[in-house]
C-alpha cells in the first residue's frame, strides 16, 4: 500500500510560498512547512535529521531572497541573498540526494537576458548568459545561476524557472501592481508567469510524475510593458500619466544600481509533457479583468 502524501514546503511565508500554501488547502494536499524560525535550514546536520524524522514523499523549496523593493537590495544583504538563493537549495540537494526524497526547486529566469537572435525563448538546455561567469548580472541572478549549477545533477529533482510572477490581486510583489504604481517605467520585453498557474503547474510535474528536470514554467509568448500599459489604461485601472525612461542607459544611470534580466523564455518543454499554461495575453487580461486588492 502506499504511504499517504506527506509534503515539506520550504519557505512558505514568501509571496510564492504563500500561494503554495492556498494551493495545497484548496486541494486538501497534507503539507508541513519549514522556515528559518523553526530551523536552520543552511545546517545540513539538521535538515538531515528533521527529514529522516518527518519521512517526506516530496519537498519543495519555494525559499529565497528577491530583495525589498527589488533586486537592488541583494547589493545590500549579499551574505542573507548567498545564504538563501544558494547555501540553502545546495543543503537541500545534498539531504535529498541522501535520502532519496524527490524534490523540486523553484528558479528563476533571471538568469538569462535578452533572447535568441530569432527572437525566440531560451530553452532549458541553453547556457545561462546573465550569471558571475559572464560578469555581466545582479548578485541576484549569480546566486539563484549557481544553485542551478550545485543542484542540476540530481537525478530526483525539479527545478522550476519562475519569472516575474502576477495575478489579480493587487500587491507589492506583483508585476501588474508594479507596472501602475512606478513613477517611470523601462520598456522591455519578457516572458512572465502568472502565479497561481505556476503553482499548478509546478504541482502537477510532481502529481503526474513527468520526468524531472529543468522546466520554464513560463506563460506562452512574451510581451513588452508598453502592451501592459495599454492593457492597464483600456481598463482605467490607475490615474496616471505613464512614463518611459528613454533607453535602458537612462533607467540605469537614474533609477537602478544593477542591470534588469530582461529575457524571453521557451516553455514548449512544459507545455509537451501535458502540463498546460495559458498564452501570455489572455493570462494577463484575465487578472486585469478581475483585479482587486489584497
Amino acid at each position: 500500500m502506499q504511504k499517504p502524501e506527506k509534503i515539506i514546503l520550504v519557505g512558505g511565508s514568501g509571496y510564492v510560498g504563500t500561494a503554495y500554501q492556498a494551493y495545497f488547502n484548496a486541494h486538501n494536499i497534507p503539507f508541513i512547512t519549514l522556515s528559518h524560525s523553526s530551523l536552520n535550514l543552511c545546517d545540513k546536520d539538521a535538515v538531515l535529521h528533521t527529514f529522516k524524522e518527518l519521512k517526506p514523499n516530496f519537498v519543495l523549496n519555494a525559499a529565497g531572497y528577491t530583495g525589498k523593493p527589488n533586486v537592488d537590495a541583494a547589493e545590500l544583504e549579499k551574505t542573507r541573498c548567498l545564504l538563501a538563493n544558494t547555501i540553502l537549495p545546495g543543503v537541500l540537494h545534498e539531504v535529498c540526494s541522501h535520502l532519496k526524497i524527490p524534490w523540486g526547486h523553484i528558479s528563476s529566469g533571471c538568469i538569462y537576458t535578452g533572447a535568441h537572435p530569432d527572437g525566440s525563448g531560451f530553452l532549458e538546455e541553453d547556457t545561462p548568459n546573465f550569471t558571475f561567469r559572464q560578469n555581466n548580472c545582479s548578485f541576484y541572478s549569480g546566486t539563484k545561476a549557481i544553485a542551478e549549477e550545485i543542484i542540476n545533477n540530481g537525478s530526483h529533482c525539479y527545478i522550476w524557472r519562475l519569472r516575474i510572477p502576477f495575478n489579480e490581486v493587487d500587491g507589492p510583489r506583483n508585476y501588474l501592481s508594479k507596472v501602475m504604481r512606478y513613477s517611470k517605467l523601462l520598456e522591455a520585453r519578457n516572458s512572465i508567469s502568472q502565479l497561481d498557474e505556476f503553482v499548478r503547474a509546478t504541482w502537477l510535474c510532481w502529481e503526474r510524475h513527468i520526468p524531472y528536470g529543468v522546466y520554464n514554467v513560463v506563460n506562452p509568448g512574451s510581451v513588452t510593458t508598453s502592451e501592459v500599459v495599454a492593457k492597464i489604461r483600456q481598463r482605467n485601472l490607475v490615474d496616471k500619466n505613464f512614463e518611459f525612461f528613454k533607453d535602458e542607459a537612462e533607467f540605469m544611470r537614474v533609477a537602478a544600481k544593477v542591470p534588469r534580466a530582461n529575457c524571453v523564455m521557451d516553455c514548449n518543454k512544459l507545455l509537451k509533457a501535458g502540463i498546460p499554461m495559458t498564452e501570455i495575453h489572455e493570462a494577463i487580461d484575465w487578472a486585469l479583468d478581475h483585479w482587486r486588492p489584497a
